[in-house]
């Protein structure tokens, strides 16, 4: 078989039109999200414009291959070209009757506004002339000045600036506010200038022929893919393994061709709340870029519906029609030119996290879906989204509300304002809040959007591209804001006479669209409604426990509130931190010198402890409360800082001189204090610690035991490297234990097990287990010990590592299954060889992140843990696991 037939035999180029495709909603990989449900809306027999795709496999050939279009390509896309032509009557350059596309960019996987885009292709002079002849001079021209400059920013990296400097310049002469007050004449003459623009940046003249700006335009989509605004997304979301884009040539429809034409976008549910109400915005003669871009403030659906009722009413039913076939949440572009409608693209909506979870709980109510696939449409960000602060009381902010815009993606934002992009992406790396402020977003601003905790801009519609952006990443944006004024030269805001600069604080609702002077109070939220009916059904369907992390009274019953079926990590160390006279008496057992001493401060410490401990133990009533060992290395308790303070301190609580202080202080210090003397090192070296840890556990257990509180007890040696470390602590905790059982009459229940954190442990665990009742993966030391990487220092090289694909994920967010997730496989299915009934968690951070939780439930785990606050998400991730 020749080259030349082996290449033709992989279809590459994909056509559609009514009634008739050439591929499907379940080619996404291949035709992208927008070219696959382009092809599924043509064969259910919605009118679509006729057009074809150039399949994301063509791309990555092109990337491939030094940025040249693949062999047999090019012919591939004229033969499709031609089936377009025959399918519409009209011809690509024909001035008698011509056709004009759209080039449109489309990846498996939603990228709103991040790769190019090209309207209008196909126009030159003579074109322009005849489609005047045809449809009026004015919608012509204007047609042709929105491809220059598309064109010409697009495919030949000529700034759009240069071209809007010319509008503006234009407008300004004819005393016109918009675009649409220009008449045939202007236009003409702005067509002329924005040629000239191409000769005096570009040094050579705008192309004319339609193949060739077909050609070029293909080309500029392919290479949009590695543009650095699609990098930063893709990165931002985690998006790897494409192959590319597609590209969608399509014919044009045109919504620019006066008051009987119009464009629109919408969705088929509010994407803010779940409301089942059509929410979109739709503009009288306009193309769609000019809704989107936010270039124009666009009017409500209700103006489509008074002035062209049958293409609305044909509207409503394409939506019920798409909702039932793809049963979910539609986001669709359309066009109506003169009354007849055209649907131009459709996609799953990105929606915030409370109308994600109304609209799976309104679907299921409805009998569109079941429970099962409810819980696969909720995405862990959604909840995310929901587990952020509210504003604490609305009502004490009303003095200070400066102006309101549109409610384009709900919550709160507290913030300092900054006024680019790269200002927001600086500040967030100095752990600063701040809200972006602009005019308009652009896709070029997504990594500083990313970066603020809300964003405002004073033009744009509800389906802008800051609208559209922040809704997928639950980010609070406030939109259309025209009671602004940004002065981004002198970084300054103005509300009126009201002045806000660079730094200053700003609140944001974006559930109504007011912006608040100042830093104003948040409250936490509370899972009630449909939250509450999705958690439920979520929690009949997983198959793994979601415990948490808590280290006091308070943590534990905000574990409970979000769901925690008790506790998997309780670090006592942190309990030391809550005041300062804990911190004194950890202090003095550090300093002492004899045994005596060290009990001594060590019975100053017992009562924190146990009434720490009972209060945890009460709100966990019934659910098992995991308790880690002192683990920490001790320098901790005596960081850097007033070092002549501490010392003067202490010699005043033991007697001993400053000298001999300042010298156990350095005998403290250690070159690697991670892997030193702390975990069970301080058990074995200083069991009086220990014991007084279990006296203060059993002593609160044994307390609310009477109270008739039901309490677990399980007490987990941290940092185990061999079974003889386990074995030493396991003889000590039980033998205080049983002390203080014997004493009381009390009966109780308890394991004793360890955290495995060493990569031995992990190794000879068979042996380990022969010690312990339960094993909890502590995978964040598990993570730095495998690698090598110390997370105090990993911040250094680690973001080098991801932008040139070293590593993909932080290994400390996202669990390294590879490497570290054998280790966990490897130790669980030792340790239960050695002891079947071993129970076995995770309590690292990877507790809490969905990909490492669906590793942790086919590795056989009981449980994992997380923070309170990522309770939740790791129970749908965890159900959508079992789905």
């Amino acid at each position: 078989m020749s080259t030349t037939t082996m290449i033709k035999s992989v279809k590459r180029v994909f056509t559609f039109g009514k009634g008739r495709s050439e591929g499907n909603k379940d080619m996404k990989a291949l035709l992208g999200g927008k070219g696959a449900n382009l092809a599924e809306m043509a064969s259910i027999g919605l009118s679509v414009p006729p057009g074809f795709t150039v399949s994301t496999a063509a791309c990555q050939e092109y990337q491939n291959s030094g940025k040249n279009l693949p062999p047999g390509l090019w012919e591939e896309v004229l033969e499709g070209l031609k089936i377009v032509e025959e399918d519409i009557g009209a011809a690509l350059g024909d001035p008698t009757k011509p056709l004009l596309v759209s080039v449109r960019s489309g990846a498996a996987i939603s990228m709103p506004g991040m790769m190019d885009t090209v309207l209008n292709l196909g126009l030159n002079d003579a074109v322009a002339a005849g489609l005047a002849t045809k449809s009026g001079e004015r919608f012509a021209y204007d047609s042709y000045r929105r491809f220059l400059d598309m064109f010409g920013d697009v495919v030949l990296g000529i700034p759009h600036s240069e071209f809007d400097d010319k509008l503006e310049t234009m407008k300004s002469r004819k005393g016109a506010k918009l675009d649409t007050e220009l008449t045939a004449a202007d236009l003409k003459e702005l067509v002329e200038e924005y040629k000239d623009v191409y000769v005096r940046t570009k040094g050579k003249k705008f192309p004319s022929d339609p193949k060739k700006q077909l050609e070029l335009a293909i080309k500029a989509v392919f290479e949009s893919w590695d543009s650095p605004r699609a990098i930063k997304y893709r990165n931002i979301n985690r998006i790897t393994g494409l192959k590319g884009t597609a590209v969608n040539v399509q014919c044009m429809v045109f919504g620019n061709m006066g008051n009987s034409s119009g464009t629109g976008v919408l969705f088929t549910r509010n994407p803010s709340t779940g409301e089942k109400v059509l929410y979109g915005e739709f503009l009288t003669n306009a193309q769609g870029e000019d809704v989107v871009a936010g270039i124009r403030t666009p009017e409500d659906l209700e103006t489509m519906k008074k002035t062209m009722p049958e293409a609305y009413e044909e509207l409503v039913e394409n939506c019920e029609i798409l909702e039932a076939h793809y049963k979910d949440m539609m986001d669709i572009e359309f066009t109506v030119q003169e009354k007849r409608l055209w649907m131009l693209q459709c996609r799953v909506g990105k929606c915030t996290g409370r109308g994600a979870v109304k609209i799976a709980v309104d679907m299921v109510k409805e009998g569109l879906i079941d429970r099962r696939a409810a819980i696969k449409k909720v995405e862990p960000q959604h909840l995310d989204q929901l587990l952020h602060p509210q504003f604490e009381n609305p009502s004490a902010y009303k003095s200070s509300v400066v102006a309101k815009g549109l409610p384009a993606s709900p919550g709160a934002a507290v913030g300092q304002v900054v006024f680019s992009a790269e200002e927001a992406e600086a500040w967030h790396a100095q752990g600063k809040s701040c809200i972006l402020v602009r005019t308009e977003t652009s896709p070029e601003d997504v990594g500083g959007m990313h970066a603020a905790v809300g964003i405002l801009t004073a033009r744009g519609g509800m389906t802008s591209h800051a609208a559209v952006v922040a809704r997928g990443w639950g980010i609070c944006c406030i939109s259309g804001c025209s009671d602004m004024r940004v002065i981004d030269s002198n970084k300054k805001l103005l509300f009126g006479s009201k002045v806000v600069e660079e730094g200053e604080w700003l609140s944001l609702n974006g559930s109504t669209g007011e912006v608040i002077l100042g830093k104003q109070a948040l409250a936490p939220p509370s899972l009630t409604g449909d939250l509450e009916i999705f958690m439920s059904w979520a929690d009949n369907l997983r198959q793994i426990k979601v415990l948490a992390n808590a280290d006091s009274p308070i943590d534990a019953q905000t574990a409970r509130k979000n769901g925690a079926e008790g506790i998997g990590l309780c670090r006592t160390e942190h309990m030391f931190f809550a005041s300062d006279e804990r911190i004194k008496a950890v202090r003095r057992m550090i300093m002492a010198a004899t045994i005596e001493q060290r009990k001594a401060a060590l019975e100053l410490l017992l009562p924190y402890q146990r009434s720490d401990f009972e209060g945890i133990f009460r709100a966990m009533d019934g659910f098992p409360v995991t308790i880690r060992l002192l683990d920490p290395p001790l320098h901790e308790f005596l960081p850097e800082g007033d070092i002549d303070e501490i010392i003067a301190g202490l010699s005043a609580d033991t007697g001993m001189s400053s000298e001999d202080i300042h010298t156990r202080i350095e005998n403290l210090s250690e070159v690697n204090p991670m892997l030193g003397f702390r975990g069970c090192r301080l058990g074995i070296s200083y069991p009086e610690l220990t014991e007084m840890q279990v006296r203060a556990i059993f002593q609160a257990a044994i307390s609310l035991t009477k109270q008739g509180v039901i309490v677990y007890p399980e007490i987990m040696v941290p940092l185990v490297g061999t079974p003889e470390e386990l074995s030493h602590q396991v003889r000590l905790i039980r033998g205080a234990a049983k002390k203080l059982l014997v004493e009381s009459g009390a009966s109780l229940s308890y394991k004793v097990g360890t955290m495995i954190e060493v990569p031995r442990a992990a190794l000879v665990a068979d042996e380990i287990a022969k010690e312990a009742e339960f094993f909890s993966f502590g995978t964040n030391d598990l993570t730095q010990m495998t690698f090598g990487y110390s997370r105090d220092d990993v911040g250094k090289f680690l973001p080098v590592y991801l932008s040139q694909g070293i590593l993909q994920n932080d290994p400390f967010e996202v669990l390294d299954q590879k490497g570290v997730g054998y280790l966990v496989k490897t130790a669980t299915e030792k340790g239960r060889a050695a002891r079947p009934n071993l129970k076995v968690g995770i309590c690292g951070e990877h507790g809490g992140e969905p990909s490492s939780i669906a590793f942790f439930v086919e590795a056989g785990l009981d449980y994992v843990s997380c923070s309170p606050f990522r309770v939740p998400i790791a129970r749908l991730a965890a159900a959508q696991v079992a789905v």
